[in-house]
């Protein structure tokens, strides 16, 4: 079982660490991954084995506090996505509020402790040891309200430590708080002092204050959670904008009339109508009106989607330009665009693996932290026997310049960053770890039909001897009644060329052949090659063209009228158009790119030709493709499955990441870790690029977050003193708010990440491009002559039995001439004859040579 929390109280890494640790060691539990950036916690565990309150409580025990993120199981409460609280800005507001209010007191107090240094001059009654009392009791009225206006971080932080979870908090607490402590008995020493006249205490304490410590740390400390807060409520800008377009009511027609409803009332089965630039509210199918529909937020498409009658629509993507009525067929959280949120939300409150080393570390930082700083105390003022306040000071340093707030952020915040970009882009990505995985990958597998191709039929070739507008109206007008995927490729494309056609006067279709149709009185057919010699007619004029779009991998239908060939149009699932371009962006990647498909090697090297494809594996069915990618990985390779998320299932699974594309609106497709939106091949080395850059930003937080430790702690802790360079509390403080900034300000540069976006994107006519056009002269009707010779045409005559197509005329043809001293061959499929001129030797070996092709020759004339 699944669940999400809430969980408030975290502060930095090390308490993100402390909840992970205590709830993983309750019995049941799974895994167990908590999010610092979102406050959240995903947990999983055994069915039964544990309730939602005994983790909550386990949380509590922690220091921390934890709620179930619920959601609504009535269909009709079902909300559709909204903007969530965005938590970090909310923060940020709460954290200026405090951080004015601590101005107005920590100027003043630094003016009265620090401005004498600086030339500025003091009152009267602030000067000379007569006045220390003063001197004292002013800046401890001053720095009070700002450590009760900052009075979080000792609730906090000494919270946690007694906890025995020390985090960031408890490191402010304890340094603010011990310079305060310290301050707080120096006045007690000078009041002491100044009641018994002994000037030479008043003098030695005078200026031995640490109220300026306590107050700036805890000012400068708020400056950068204030500025931490605010760069983190950018990160999640992306999302956002998804969540802003979120539409909070719908026009549905109930009644006969129009009502506009709150959108989570609608419900499936609604007709919901949608006007021009009204946002569409749900995911449905429009069965009335047409229209464009712009879904670039949704999708990143920047070309608005013709949407007629029968097609359908996501919710949440921008009606264009005409009225429609749509169905609806999935409302609230089972709209595509929900389940976009969910997936996103879901992706930046994991974690990456790279995550892991930076957790360890965290978990034991802010002890250590502890350790050296009373390490670093004891030696200064009992080894080194320097006065105790310098020591002190070296203490408080280390505490308050060391930041664990960097290692907690370097990760999630790349990735709510990366993860979100991706969305804006139409790429979802769905874990921390699929993120990672993807800069790893040097071989993608390509499915074919639906990923480099358009996985549907389109015109490629025109062959005819008409006009070629008269040719496709009339190809259009037989078409215009067959639901066959070929006739559908006809006809579009001539919706596409605005070519216009009459209806035809009769129309029969002929299942698994052809169709047959009458117009203005003429006989029409259309077909295969089988269908139209079966009905008399010869194809030997065209053959050399309908031998070459085979050759080519295209399917070619032929036309007739009144008894002669009129024409042929090819179709073919063609490549589509920014496939070429991602399948050699890949390769310039180092990244070896393999198509993998169950269709013959002969179809399939036909698609692959000038792909730059490094491998082509065909003749591979569905259940097979798994092995594939298993095999490729067992040579050592990091794969990349790329296919429709269906068929291609169990190979999504086995690959180290599997990449769904041409999903639509099936956004949740379980099997794949990364869900391409626009069904575009160019968005996978998008995505593989994202990686990279997203990866590459977090070693550099790490980096910085290591090196600012690293180089900051021992400067704290006085190792360069005896040069001259020290570090003050305040100084530590400036340096830890720095840090967190730093990461925070670095993450944020992934919101300059590019994409290569598809420039010649086409929503109408033929998908496959340019279309070829062949004029050709009259074809004329013909027959093999069987009752007379010619000199010198032919001397024999046989009548072959199972042909069917066109193949199989070529294939009887190659077999005949495979005989040494055979001319002049032409085989008829209208027919099922061959004739030709040899020897009568050579008889035999003809008719065994055509036998070998699995033809049977049923009678020889000699002519």
């Amino acid at each position: 079982m699944k669940q999400k929390y809430d969980v408030t109280g975290m502060t930095c890494a090390a308490c993100s660490s402390r909840v992970e640790k205590c709830v993983s060691k309750l019995r049941g539990i799974d895994s167990v991954s908590v999010n610092l950036l979102t406050n959240s916690m995903q947990v999983e565990y055994k069915d039964g084995a544990l309730t939602e309150n005994d983790i909550i409580s386990c949380v509590e025990k922690a220091g921390y506090g934890a709620s179930v993120q619920s959601a609504a199981s009535n269909p009709r409460q079902k909300k559709t996505a909204r903007p969530k609280k965005n938590v970090a800005k909310e923060q940020a507001k709460r954290m200026k509020k405090r951080l004015i209010a601590s101005f107005i007191f920590w100027i003043p107090l630094f003016y009265v402790c620090m401005g004498h240094m600086l030339g500025a001059p003091l009152p009267r009654f602030l000067t000379g040891h007569h006045n220390a009392v003063t001197f004292a009791l002013l800046q401890l009225c001053l720095v009070l309200p700002i450590m009760y206006i900052n009075r979080n971080f000792f609730e906090k932080g000494f919270t946690a430590l007694f906890h025995g979870a020390p985090n960031m908090d408890s490191l402010v607490a304890m340094g603010s708080a011990t310079a305060f402590i310290y301050s707080l008995a120096v006045t007690f020493v000078l009041s002491y002092a100044l009641g018994s006249g002994n000037t030479e205490l008043l003098a030695a304490y005078h200026m031995n204050l640490q109220y300026e410590s306590a107050g700036t740390i805890l000012t400068l400390i708020t400056v950068g959670k204030y500025l931490e807060a605010k760069s983190k409520g950018k990160t999640s800008e992306a999302l956002e904008k998804l969540m802003d377009l979120a539409p909070k009511t719908a026009v549905v027609i109930r009644d006969g009339g129009e009502e506009i409803i709150p959108v989570e009332d609608v419900v499936v089965g609604d007709i919901v109508a949608v006007k021009p630039g009204m946002s569409i509210p749900v995911d449905g199918t429009v069965i009335e009106g047409s229209t464009s529909v712009d879904r670039s937020a949704i999708t990143g498409e920047s070309i608005p989607v013709e949407k007629n009658a029968g097609d359908s629509v996501i919710g949440a993507t921008i009606n264009k330009t005409g009225f429609v009525k749509i169905r609806a067929t999935k409302v609230g959280e089972d709209t595509a665009f929900a389940q976009i949120i969910r997936l996103v939300e879901d992706a930046s409150a994991t974690k990456a693996p790279i995550a892991k080393m930076a957790d360890k570390i965290a978990g034991v930082f802010v002890p250590a932290v502890i350790g050296i700083a009373v390490l670093t105390f004891a030696v200064w003022a009992a080894v080194i026997k320097v006065p105790f306040v310098s020591a002190l000071e070296r203490a408080i340093t280390i505490l308050v310049i060391s930041c664990p707030c960097a290692l907690g952020l370097a990760t999630p915040l790349a990735i709510m960053v990366g993860t979100g970009k991706g969305a804006e882009n139409g790429i979802l990505i769905k874990s921390g770890e699929a993120l990672e995985q993807a800069h790893n990958i040097n071989t993608v597998v390509l499915d074919k039909t639906g990923t480099i191709t358009q996985g549907k039929p389109v015109v490629t070739d025109i062959i005819t001897s008409m006009d070629a507008d008269e040719f496709i109206s009339l190809a259009r007008a037989m078409e215009s009644r067959s639901e066959h995927p070929l006739a559908s490729a006809v006809t579009e494309y001539a919706k596409g060329k605005g070519i216009s056609y009459a209806e035809p006067d009769s129309f029969t279709a002929v299942p698994g052949k052809g169709i047959k149709a009458e117009i203005g009185g003429d006989g029409y057919l259309a077909g295969n090659g089988k269908f139209i010699a079966e009905n008399g007619i010869d194809t030997a004029p065209v053959a050399e063209y309908i031998d070459r779009l085979a050759d080519e991998g295209k399917t070619p239908l032929i036309f007739s009228k009144n008894g002669a060939v009129i024409g042929i149009v090819a179709a073919a699932d063609t490549v589509k158009p920014t496939s070429k371009r991602a399948i050699d962006k890949m390769r310039s990647m180092g990244i070896e790119v393999i198509m993998l498909t169950g269709d013959n090697e002969h179809t399939a090297n036909g698609i692959a030709k000038g792909l730059n494809l490094s491998k082509v594996i065909a003749d591979v069915l569905p259940r097979d493709k798994e092995k594939v990618v298993s095999s490729l990985q067992g040579e050592g390779k990091t794969v990349a499955m790329v296919g429709d998320g269906i068929n291609d299932a169990p190979a999504l699974v086995r690959a180290d990441v599997g990449i769904a594309i041409g999903a639509g609106t099936d956004v949740a497709v379980e099997s794949a870790d990364v869900v391409l939106m626009k069904s575009d091949l160019l968005d996978v080395p998008n995505a593989i690029s994202l990686s990279k850059a997203v990866i590459k930003n977090i070693k550099q937080n790490l980096f910085w977050a290591f090196f600012y430790n690293c180089l900051g702690i021992p400067l704290a802790a006085g190792v360069l003193l005896p040069f001259g360079i020290e570090l003050t509390p305040s100084f530590g403080a400036f340096a830890m708010s720095f840090s967190s900034l730093f990461v925070c300000t670095n993450a944020l540069r992934l919101r300059f990440f590019k994409v290569e976006k598809n420039t010649a994107e086409t929503n109408s006519g033929s998908a496959a491009g340019e279309v070829s056009f062949t004029k050709i002269d009259e074809i004329p009707r013909s027959k093999i002559p069987v009752d007379k010779k010619a000199e010198n045409e032919y001397n024999t005559i046989m009548d072959i039995d199972g042909m069917m197509c066109d193949h199989c005329v070529r294939a009887v043809t190659n077999a005949i001439k495979s005989v040494d001293g055979v001319t002049n061959v032409v085989v008829s499929l209208a027919d099922n004859r061959a004739v030709f001129t040899a020897d009568e030797s050579r008889i035999d070996s003809i008719v065994r040579a055509i036998k070998d092709e699995d033809y049977e020759v049923t009678k020889v004339t000699r002519v």
